[in-house]
């Protein structure tokens, strides 16, 4: 893996196929290289913002 990480630094997270299909259409159309990289990308920001809600400033970590 990239960056040195390890399989134990991920999770499998099942979606609906049919979900991954809309997503992957998406990804064709944007910056993103992969379904899991965007997938990340709006998981994050979605953390983000609510822990901003919460008053949590811990950041979150690229891997």
């Amino acid at each position: 893996m990239a960056s040195g990480a390890s399989s134990r630094d991920k999770v499998t997270i099942k979606i609906p196929r049919s979900l991954y299909e809309r997503l992957r259409a998406i990804v064709e159309d944007s910056g993103f290289d992969s379904v899991t990289d965007f997938v990340v990308y709006v998981l994050r920001d979605l953390v983000a913002a609510q822990a901003q809600e919460q008053g949590d400033s811990a950041p979150l970590t690229a891997q």
